[in-house]
């Protein structure tokens, strides 16, 4: 069994607990091509990019960031998590991620979802009542695009194309469009009839219960004849990594509970994060993978098996965290988490 491993971000410019300010945009966004490239460098299998229109998070424009990061990398895979498909124009998209493709010559992704966060949807002249419609619709004709060259397109929430070609093309023969979720049954259901990867975002309560719906996943796809190679599932949870446990546990706490917090004053459901909860998430059960390399190790092999996962990605930090400090532990899960999953799945 062949199991991806690889980090997703979101470009965090919550204050550090050092200095008590913020990093940049700018230095944030420059940070996470060095990120990239050393991701690239310790032989991590994927690096993918959120988009996110606020204050808290660097990057509106994931395609760019991932464009600069495919010049001086060589095996990586660069993908989104997650393009705002609902927010987006599909014909762009495409554009931009073939772009990508053809930079990195073949290693780009799109990973579409419909967004946790809605500050694009009033930015970009979007109804939220139409939230759901808005990603199906667009989902379809990202699909269709992909298809074949020339475009014919009449949609509700999407402009009316007659016969017009889309360039480029991507680089791969068939060009990857996974889709996240947060771990709704409606969406699971869409997305395995469509027969394209799914990626969970595992990061609240008991990952492990996400394995109902991966089973799910894979029943669909198989009643519905897809191509069962191509029916993948991917994780991505909130971790750290440092050489001592206790002390990866512990300086995780501040930009967790920063980020938390920030995101709690907007949503209802969500609360600020005590440290109780804190130390129940990073806990056997718990929802976030942080500490030493065996022990977050140990973490993914259980849940990677929990799920029967094809990829996992870390979501390497939520809030900030002093750049050289996301450097070491990118280079400590690539070159001492990620060898030991892979020898615990080899032959398997």
């Amino acid at each position: 069994m062949t199991i991806e491993l690889g980090i997703t971000t979101f470009g965090e410019t919550t204050p550090l607990k050092e200095t008590g300010e913020p990093i940049s945009h700018g230095q944030r966004i420059r940070h996470l091509v060095e990120e990239i490239e050393l991701a690239d460098k310790v032989g991590l299998d994927i690096y993918a990019i959120g988009e996110h229109h606020r204050e808290d998070f660097a990057v509106s424009a994931p395609e760019v960031v991932l464009a600069a990061g495919a010049v001086n990398t060589k095996h990586i895979r660069l993908s989104s998590a997650v393009t705002i498909l609902s927010s987006n124009d599909p014909v762009r998209v495409y554009q931009q991620y073939a772009t990508i493709d053809a930079i990195s010559n073949g290693r780009a992704e799109i990973m579409a979802g419909r967004g946790s966060f809605i500050e694009s949807f009033p930015l970009f002249g979007y109804d939220l009542r139409d939230y759901d419609e808005l990603f199906d619709e667009k989902l379809e004709m990202l699909l269709k695009i992909k298809e074949s060259t020339n475009l014919t397109w009449s949609g509700k929430f999407t402009q009316n194309v007659d016969n017009k070609p889309v360039y480029p093309r991507a680089t791969q023969e068939d060009f990857p469009i996974w889709v996240a979720t947060g771990g709704n049954l409606d969406s699971t259901v869409k997305i395995a009839e469509k027969g394209l990867p799914i990626a969970y975002a595992t990061i609240g309560g008991n990952p492990k219960a996400f394995g109902q719906l991966a089973a799910i996943y894979r029943e669909i796809g198989r009643r519905h004849g897809h191509d069962m190679s191509k029916m993948k599932v991917a994780a991505h949870s909130w971790g750290w990594i440092e050489k001592d446990n206790q002390e990866a546990i512990d300086n995780y706490f501040y930009p967790t509970k920063t980020e938390v917090d920030n995101i709690a004053k907007d949503r209802p459901h969500w609360t600020p994060l005590s440290r109780e909860a804190y130390d129940q998430s990073v806990g056997p059960d718990g929802a976030m993978f942080v500490g030493d390399p065996e022990h977050v190790a140990a973490k993914m092999i259980d849940l990677i098996e929990a799920l029967d996962l094809d990829r996992f990605m870390l979501h390497i930090p939520i809030g900030s965290m002093p750049h050289d400090k996301v450097l070491e532990a990118i280079r400590l899960f690539g070159e001492e988490v990620a060898p030991i999953v892979r020898k615990h799945f080899e032959g398997k």
